[in-house]
Formats: structure tokens, C-alpha cells, sequence
């Protein structure tokens, strides 16, 4: 900028700088009044800010459990010394095949899913599930369980 193009603007450029102090002065003064008028709404914002906060920081520490759970996964081996008794088993008169689904019940299937294990009808595992509580004397899966555990059928 040219030194004459200031002295030329002089009036101008003090004029500009003073209105803009003056606005200045007044958005202070604007603001301080606001701030002295609505001091109670100001305070009580600041305030619900505060606590809004701390209740979501509160809220993230309660979900998030101080507890991990891990899980690990380990191999069951299956009782390697069982040994089948075949005196139980021929006094019974137990199929191969009943006795393979008293071995799926005892590991919790249920019939539908013995019936897909085995390729077999629904009413096939039934049928099956029924001649076994009738040869063992039961009336219920844990029943039978327990039997063939008690004279040596399953493991």
C-alpha cells in the first residue's frame, strides 16, 4: 500500500476502527446484561450440563461389567475304561439300535435330532424311545439314563 493512499483515508480509516470499537463496547455491554439478566437460567444450564454428563458417564460404567467372561474351549475325552455290560444288555433284550438311542438321549438330543443323526422317521426314534422304557422299567429319559449308567449300558 502507498504511504498517500493512508494519509488520503486517514478520516475514513478512524471513522471505520472507531465504529468498530464502538460495536465492540456495546456486543460487551449486550452480553454482560445478558449475562446479569438471565444469570439463574445461565447457572441452572450449566448446572443440568454438568449432571447430564455425569448420568451418561454413570450409565457407561454400569453397562460396561468390571467381569469378563472367557470362554474356553476344551476337549471331554469319553470314559476310555467303560466297558459295556452284556449280561445287562442280553437280559434287557436291547437292539443295537435301541441302544444307540439310549447313547443319543444320554447326551441330550431330543427325538427329532436323534431321527436326523440316525437318517430315520420321527416315529421310528418313538417307537424305539418306547420299547426302551418298557425293556428298562422307566417312564422318563432321565429315568432310563440313569438306569444304563446304574448296570453299565452308557457311559
Amino acid at each position: 500500500m502507498a504511504p498517500g493512499v493512508l494519509t488520503k483515508n486517514k478520516q475514513n480509516i478512524l471513522y471505520g476502527v472507531s465504529l468498530a470499537l464502538l460495536l465492540l463496547l456495546l456486543k460487551w455491554l449486550e452480553w454482560r446484561f445478558i449475562i446479569i439478566d438471565h444469570a439463574f437460567e445461565i447457572y441452572a444450564g450449566a448446572i443440568a450440563i454438568f449432571f447430564t454428563g455425569l448420568g451418561i458417564w454413570i450409565a457407561i460404567k454400569l453397562i460396561n461389567p468390571k467381569v469378563k467372561t472367557v470362554i474356553i474351549e476344551t476337549q471331554v475325552l469319553a470314559n476310555a475304561d467303560f466297558v459295556l455290560n452284556k449280561n445287562e444288555l442280553d437280559r434287557l433284550h436291547l437292539s443295537t439300535r435301541e441302544l444307540e438311542v439310549l447313547q443319543l438321549i444320554a447326551n441330550g438330543l431330543s427325538n427329532q435330532q436323534i431321527a436326523e443323526r440316525l437318517f430315520v422317521s420321527l416315529n421310528t426314534i418313538k417307537t424305539h424311545t418306547s420299547n426302551l422304557f418298557l425293556k428298562m422299567e422307566v417312564e422318563r429319559r432321565t429315568q432310563a439314563i440313569e438306569m444304563a449308567k446304574r448296570l453299565g449300558l452308557i457311559p
